[in-house]
C-alpha cells in the first residue's frame, strides 16, 4: 500500500465533541475528496457507533446513510443498544440518515451507486472483505477505519483493491484509514 499524504488539513465546520478512535481523520477527508475529485452527492457509512464519523462526513455530502446494528461488537467498549441516543445526538444534522441494519442484509438489497463510502465494521477479515468489496463496487472511494490497528482490516483491503483492480493507500496515523479509489 501506497503510504497516503495529505497535502493539506482542513477542520470541517460542523463536528461534535466525543471521544472516538476516529479524532484526527476528520482533517484529512476533504484532501481526499478533492485529490481524487471525488462526488459531494452521497456518502454510505458501515459501523456508525455514536455518529463522529458521520457527523464529519455530513460536512461534505448531501446525503450521509449510516448503517449500524448499534449495539457494539466484539471490538467495541460499549455494549448495548444506544440507536436512539446516537440518532438524539445526530438530530440536528439533518443530511443524516441513520438505519439500523445489519450490512449483510442491507447490501442484498441496495443497488445503488454512492460517491464515497466508510467501512468501520467489526475488525475481522470475512466482514470488512465482504462489507468492503460491496462498498468499493458501489462508490467511488471507500475508506476504512483501522487498518494500523488490526492487521485482518489491512488484509482485506489490500484484497479488495486487487479483487476490484482500484488504488489503494494507506494514511498510517490516527489507528490507520485504508483508501481504495
Amino acid at each position: 500500500m501506497e503510504t497516503y499524504v495529505p497535502i493539506k488539513k482542513t477542520k470541517p465546520e460542523k463536528m461534535v465533541e466525543m471521544v472516538t478512535a476516529w479524532a484526527g481523520l476528520e482533517l484529512i477527508i476533504e484532501d481526499i475528496l478533492e485529490r481524487f475529485n471525488i462526488g459531494r452527492d452521497s456518502c454510505i457509512e458501515f459501523g456508525v457507533e455514536f455518529g463522529y464519523s458521520s457527523v464529519v462526513f455530513s460536512n461534505y455530502f448531501k446525503e450521509v446513510k449510516g448503517i449500524d446494528i448499534f449495539i457494539g461488537d466484539e471490538h467495541t467498549d460499549h455494549k448495548g443498544d444506544h440507536y436512539d441516543k446516537t440518532k438524539a445526538s445526530l438530530a440536528e444534522f439533518t443530511n443524516i440518515e441513520l438505519i439500523k441494519s445489519d450490512y449483510r442484509d442491507w447490501i442484498q438489497k441496495d443497488t445503488k451507486q454512492y460517491n464515497f463510502s466508510h467501512v468501520d465494521i467489526v475488525h475481522n477479515y470475512k466482514e470488512t472483505y465482504e462489507c468492503g468489496l460491496w462498498a468499493a463496487q458501489h462508490s467511488e472511494c471507500t475508506v476504512f477505519h483501522d487498518t494500523e490497528s488490526f492487521p485482518e482490516v489491512r488484509r482485506a483491503v489490500i484484497d479488495i483493491a486487487k479483487a476490484t483492480g482500484k488504488r489503494v493507500y494507506n494514511y498510517p496515523h490516527c489507528n490507520g484509514l485504508g483508501i481504495i479509489v
